[in-house]
């Protein structure tokens, strides 16, 4: 069996979903959290979109090293902006995905924090962890947009919000 078709097709459908929630993502409550140790909806929502990007990053990329205070956030403003960086991430992991070999995949790639490391992974792994942490953030999303009353579109099916229409 054949891995990077599978990782393809789980990108686009990811892509899809989440293009539905960025649709209506609210820009007037962009500073918006939960609790005080909650991310702020703005800053969540640009990290999903950004993780879009992470496939290219890996492939390119042995580690990622987080230094404190080094590591500066992409800042945007606006749904129209998180839906531009969407398309961009997505199409530049796109093309990776579409170049790649199979093997490629057996490569290793690591995280780590002020030289520590905190995820060692195959290729493989780690960009089946970026799949799983675009539905983690995602579901935060839908949290954040039912908290305050945003109608949340489906993601595997048909939402709360939804059931009417079918």
């Amino acid at each position: 069996m054949e891995i990077i078709p599978l990782l393809k097709k789980e990108f686009r459908d990811e892509y899809e979903t989440t293009k539905k929630f960025l649709v209506s993502f609210p820009t007037d409550k962009n500073d918006y959290s939960p609790h005080p140790k909650s991310m702020k909806l703005m800053p969540l929502a640009t990290h999903i979109v950004e993780i879009f990007g992470w496939p290219e990053f890996i492939m390119k990329n042995e580690n990622q090293n987080f230094e404190p205070g080094e590591y500066q956030p992409l800042l945007l403003t606006s749904g129209s902006e998180l839906l531009q960086k969407l398309e961009e991430s997505y199409r530049k992991s796109s093309q990776t995905l579409d170049n790649m070999q199979e093997d490629e995949l057996e490569g290793r790639w690591s995280m780590s924090v002020s030289g520590k490391v905190i995820l060692d992974l195959s290729k493989y792994e780690a960009i089946r962890h970026a799949l799983s942490q675009i539905i983690h953030h995602r579901a935060q999303l839908g949290v954040y947009y039912r908290l305050n009353d945003i109608p949340l579109p489906g993601s595997y099916g048909p939402s709360a919000d939804q059931q009417n229409d079918y």
